[in-house]
């Protein structure tokens, strides 16, 4: 299906029974919507309806341009236009990488709209962007970013040789690289993703408040991208109900990498806030 909300239209699969308890879910950089094709089926299974969208960016009909477009206060605008539209104005929110980073804000923002969270690899922005910086472990992990915030050379390396390097940054989702990369190197995609870095203040995590919703957060032990003092330090920003799930062994792609693990966090933390 599509919505169109706030002047754009979005890519949506929605899945699971009418008039189920609504569930949205927010992918991150390069996945999409169907980043969450292994955890959607055992949440409808279990009676709950999903919404999983392609953000701003992803979905071709939503690629405005300038990075100003993909700041995080339009990013967590549509996010929460997506729960008053396909959710009646509440609903349990799922986020991953930067759809963890919009899920955060959105549930520290307008906490009304969220029932309750689960952030999978990326944690609190707060607790993200004072590691940023201010640990050096994270600073090496993050160091990527630098390259993605380049205009033109960014877009170059990962789509030269046809893709070779956005299919490397992929490495670890298993055969599902192509539902992944294909969509990415249309015109325009690259530039339209990439702009979520090039729009992001580090300053301006660390000034996101506390989030009061029932939350876990889920974290692989052998994510690349995001290192042990982060994760550790999301729980000191959230004042409702908490629980902090590492995964052993596991990358940053927990959605593809532990689906079933996934599913379950997320079917307990529902039926907890129920």
């Amino acid at each position: 299906m599509r919505i169109e909300t706030r002047g754009l239209t979005f890519e949506v699969t929605e899945g699971g029974p009418p008039g189920g308890p609504p569930v949205i879910l927010l992918h991150g950089f390069p996945l999409n919507r169907h980043g969450w094709d292994g955890v959607t089926p055992r949440l409808n299974a279990a009676g709950l309806r999903t919404f999983a969208i392609d953000q701003r960016g992803y979905s071709p009909g939503a690629r405005p341009t300038g990075v100003d477009a993909y700041r995080a206060a339009e990013c967590v605008a549509d996010a929460a236009a997506f729960v008053d539209e396909l959710a009646g104005g509440r609903a349990d929110l799922v986020g991953h990488d930067f759809g963890a980073l919009v899920a955060w804000q959105l549930a520290a923002a307008h906490p009304e709209r969220v029932r309750s969270l689960t952030a999978v690899s990326v944690p609190h922005p707060a607790a993200f962007g004072q590691a940023l910086l201010t640990d050096p472990d994270q600073q090496r992990r993050s160091a990527y970013i630098d390259l993605f915030r380049m205009v033109g050379k960014a877009e170059h390396v990962l789509s030269r040789d046809g893709g070779a390097g956005l299919r490397r940054v992929l490495d670890g989702v298993g055969d599902r690289i192509e539902v992944y990369a294909a969509p990415l190197l249309e015109p325009g995609a690259l530039t339209a993703t990439l702009n979520w870095y090039r729009a992001l203040v580090i300053e301006d995590l660390v000034k996101v408040g506390p989030v009061d919703r029932p939350t876990t957060y889920v974290w692989g032990d052998r994510d690349v991208a995001v290192g042990q003092t982060a994760a550790t330090a999301a729980g000191d920003h959230v004042t409702g109900d908490y629980r902090f799930l590492p995964l052993d062994g596991v990358d940053h792609w927990v959605t593809d990498a532990q689906p079933e693990v996934l599913a379950q966090a997320i079917l307990t933390r529902i039926a907890d806030a129920s």
